[in-house]
């Protein structure tokens, strides 16, 4: 299971960091656990749609071909469609730019039930605008700051929030944008944005450092994933959530008495 980011500490985010950490299972008995953590969070998953105390926010982010979607692909493999919602954060629309960077995200928020997943999100306001130098820096500054507040007034109305930065090393990242040019089913995701994205790849690394260190909360941590192996990326992802959601000692509601008595009138 991942250790939440300190953010009194140093931050690490070298090649090194992306391969998979020493303790976990390798193997046959990787794809065993990992099989469990999965049908496990599809339990879970059934128990807080039937509860309604909750909504799940699970927050994906990471580089260009960390693995977001296969992230999103496997470890949601057993929970229910009706009981989930995507969100895919893409370059703010001219509506979203006309009100503050935080309203398209509010209106994204899951219910109460619902497990919410974001594949990027508000953290491009303080990562891509920072490295692009779309906004002047006392701006972006100040978003730590608000994302941290804007995350604890979820928390404190019942929205349990999950952060993971998926870590995939620079050779990696080179071997998977190969792969999208060379595969016909992975070409249409390409974009030659992501070349010019992989040649600011320290700037990047500076400002994910930043924003997880400065936005990991008691209320709302940041995870580092490493990502360089799949399965083990899904797995600690998965194991994460679950001990999470156990937390949250969930149960199915018991129906009034006089339903319960009807029971008898069924012939």
């Amino acid at each position: 299971m991942l250790v939440p980011v300190d953010p009194r500490k140093p931050l690490s985010l070298t090649d090194a960091d992306a391969r998979p950490p020493r303790f976990t299972p390798k193997g046959d008995e990787l794809h065993e656990r990992l099989d469990r953590a999965v049908s496990e969070l599809g339990d879970l998953q059934e128990v807080i749609y039937a509860d309604r105390r909750f909504a799940i926010l699970v927050i994906l982010q990471g580089r260009d071909a960390s693995g977001k979607d296969g992230t999103i692909k496997h470890v949601f493999n057993a929970c229910n469609p009706q009981g989930c919602r995507v969100k895919s954060f893409k370059a703010p629309t001219a509506e979203e730019l006309s009100h503050d960077y935080l309203w398209r995200v509010h209106h994204a928020i899951p219910e109460r039930g619902m497990i919410g997943i974001f594949n990027r999100s508000h953290y491009e306001d303080v990562i891509v605008t920072r490295v692009k130098g779309l906004v002047p820096r006392k701006i972006w500054e100040a978003r730590y700051e608000q994302i941290n507040a804007f995350e604890r007034h979820l928390t404190e109305n019942s929205v349990v929030i999950l952060k993971f930065f998926l870590h995939v090393s620079r050779d990696e990242q080179a071997e998977q944008l190969r792969e999208r040019l060379t595969d016909p089913t992975k070409n249409w995701k390409f974009r030659a944005g992501d070349l010019e994205d992989r040649k600011l790849w320290k700037d990047y690394t500076v400002a994910y450092r930043d924003a997880l260190r400065k936005c990991s909360t008691r209320w709302a941590p940041w995870y580092v994933v490493p990502a360089d192996h799949n399965p083990t990326r899904n797995l600690l992802v998965t194991e994460t959530i679950n001990a999470r959601l156990r937390k949250l000692k969930l149960h199915y509601p018991r129906a009034a008495q006089e339903v319960l008595d009807l029971v008898h009138t069924i012939r």
